[in-house]
């Protein structure tokens, strides 16, 4: 079967509180798609952790004495780097423009993951309470709380009403220490397996491979990105249809790499 991936249309601007599973059910119709098993709906990040009120005001925010002396070696705003912390078990690297982390999701990213890019409209509640001299870039998205646990919910409420088992991928898009240039990584996910092993496996000449391990939620999670883009396409959804690999339970923690096996700390 070949792999295809499909932009799903019609997703609206998400606010705190809307249901997502409905969201993208929804939207199939207008995408001339009716569900199958297996198939997969892959997420960006930014309209779960919208839905999930992650957005967080800077104004509100009063940043340590840590924050402010990072933030003079970093160049940033000391309000986002006290963000940065909070979200962080552990500073690895700092430079100005970027403060590299250890998130307390368990992965290394830049800036905790904290993002500035396509976060307005503010949540109405909120529009309600501002004053006059806060302005509208001075919110910012953090990540979920548990993506793996927002993608078996986001699942669990799909799979009830359509009575089909598919898979839920989160993605978020990060930086690699060996290679320029930012690509889709998949930072939550259910009934799809983060890490396939093909150790002990034949290739074509009969080889017995010996190290292979394919990070296939990575892979989607890129290719879905690309449809997805990066500045203002409004496509934060992707439905995915002929994965290669046989669905199962899955984790983010399949994907990473411990601290001992880490070459780049």
């Amino acid at each position: 079967m070949p792999l295809t991936l499909t932009p799903l249309l019609g997703i609206p601007i998400i606010r705190q509180g809307d249901n997502l599973a409905d969201i993208l059910l929804g939207s199939l119709p207008a995408s001339q798609i009716e569900l199958q098993k297996d198939d997969i709906f892959v997420i960006a990040q930014k309209i779960v952790s919208k839905a999930e009120g992650r957005m967080v005001n800077l104004e509100r925010i009063t940043p340590s004495e840590k924050a402010l002396e990072l933030a003079g070696q970093s160049e940033k705003d000391p309000r986002i780097v006290e963000l940065i912390l909070q979200e962080s078990s552990e500073i690895l690297r700092t430079r100005p423009g970027a403060i590299i982390v250890e998130h307390n999701l368990g992965f290394v990213c830049a800036n905790a993951g904290i993002d500035h890019s396509n976060v307005s409209p503010l949540p109405e509640k909120e529009e309600k309470e501002l004053r006059e001299d806060v302005r509208p870039e001075d919110w910012v998205l953090l990540l979920p709380k548990n993506p793996d646990l927002s993608a078996a919910q986001i699942r669990q409420e799909i799979e009830a009403v359509s009575k089909t088992r598919i898979g839920i991928l989160i993605i978020d898009s990060h930086g690699r220490a060996w290679r320029n240039g930012t690509v889709g990584a998949a930072i939550g996910i259910s009934g799809i397996p983060g890490l396939v092993d093909l150790r002990g496996q034949l290739d074509l000449f009969d080889f017995r491979l010996q190290v292979t391990q394919v990070g296939a939620a990575d892979e989607l999670a890129a290719a879905a990105s690309l449809m997805m883009g990066q500045a203002a396409e409004g496509t934060p959804a992707i439905h995915v249809r002929g994965f290669p690999y046989p669905l199962r339970e899955g984790s983010l923690k399949e994907l990473l790499r411990s601290r001992e096996q880490d070459l780049f700390r």
